[in-house]
């Protein structure tokens, strides 16, 4: 009878058997999936940022920006991809890098310069994108207000036009006979108008006749530099776009050539043989950006980031330069020089 009633049930000790079984099962079973698991969820995300310029490769400024990265822990094939974009000073090339970076769904996008602004912001106004130089965003209609960019832009600006009166003014000490001065300026650039405004209100107040003279591409350089000789213009203003940047050692040796005293808006033509500058310093403005791009990546919108402006601003003379063109400068703007170059 008992043996009847056992017949069919398992015994206490099979079944202990079969549960110890199903749980070692289990635990090799669990044992393969979570830890895979939990590592793929430790891993951290990878950042990924487009930085996108007019330049025509790696330079000063694009080795700043990774400075800077790199200072606030983005380290470049570990939680960071960098993926540059040049555009050899061509805006086409610039709006075709501009898609390729919107493609590629990168997180941000750093520009280098105006023009590569306008070509990320005409391609996306979702990605966010952080301007490393700018000088008029406001003017170029890259954001609404400095204090409240709105949209997807944000980033440094150099307030370049304002300082344009300080640059004839800087020009003027270093020609003390200065009366007559030419402008350099490409129409395209998106801050150009309102740098040759605030120029042409200076020189008014300055007592300078200006003569503006426009250069659209490389071949434009030497024509504009003579005809600035011919017309006896005693100095020259170099308004910054693509075509004067990029072909900053030519337009230094043709001033050299003409003997036209120059004063520029950036270092590197400074140290590309022209004579003397005055603004941001462009590579710090680039270093800086890193914090941009760190602080939207942590999920700060980019339209509340209220756009920086530099607090300091820095005067180069090359020295050598002036030598080669019979110049004298005055001990009292040398006493003011952030830098010389010898």
């Amino acid at each position: 009878m008992t043996d009847e009633r056992c017949r069919g049930r398992r015994r206490p000790e099979a079944r202990s058997s079969s549960l110890a079984a199903l749980a070692i099962v289990l635990v090799f079973a669990l044992g393969g999936v979570l830890p895979v698991r939990l590592a793929v969820e430790a891993q951290p995300k990878v950042a990924r940022i487009g930085y996108l310029s007019l330049a025509p490769g790696p330079s000063a400024r694009s080795e700043a920006l990774r400075q800077g990265l790199r200072e606030i822990g983005y380290i470049e094939g570990q939680n960071v991809v960098v993926e540059y974009r040049w555009a050899d000073g061509r805006l086409d090339r610039a709006r075709q890098a501009a898609a390729d970076l919107v493609r590629l769904k990168v997180d941000i996008i750093v520009t280098g310069g105006p023009q590569a602004t306008l070509a990320a912001k005409e391609t996306t106004t979702t990605t966010p994108i952080v301007m490393a130089l700018d000088y008029d965003p406001v003017g170029s209609g890259f954001v609404t207000s400095l204090a409240r960019p709105g949209g997807n832009i944000t980033g440094l600006s150099g307030i370049n036009p304002e300082l344009s009166g300080k640059r004839l003014d800087l020009l003027k000490q270093a020609v003390p006979r200065l009366s007559r001065v030419a402008i350099l300026w490409n129409p395209a650039e998106p801050n150009a108008a309102t740098f040759l405004r605030e120029t042409q209100v200076a020189g008014r107040g300055l007592r300078v006749r200006l003569q503006v003279l426009e250069v659209k591409a490389a071949p434009d350089l030497e024509p504009a530099v003579h005809t600035a000789r011919k017309e006896r213009a005693s100095g020259l203003i170099v308004l910054t776009d693509p075509v004067t940047l990029y072909h900053r050692r030519e337009l230094a040796d043709l001033a050299a050539k003409y003997r036209v005293p120059a004063i520029y808006s950036e270092r590197l033509f400074v140290e590309s043989g022209g004579l003397m500058s005055y603004g941001a310093n462009d590579r710090e403005m680039h270093r800086r950006a890193a914090v941009f791009v760190d602080k939207i990546l942590k999920g700060a919108k980019p339209g509340e980031l209220p756009v920086e402006q530099p607090t300091t601003y820095e005067l180069v003379i090359n020295l050598r330069t002036a030598k080669t063109l019979g110049l004298t400068i005055p001990s009292q703007l040398l006493s003011r020089a952030d830098q010389f170059i010898e």
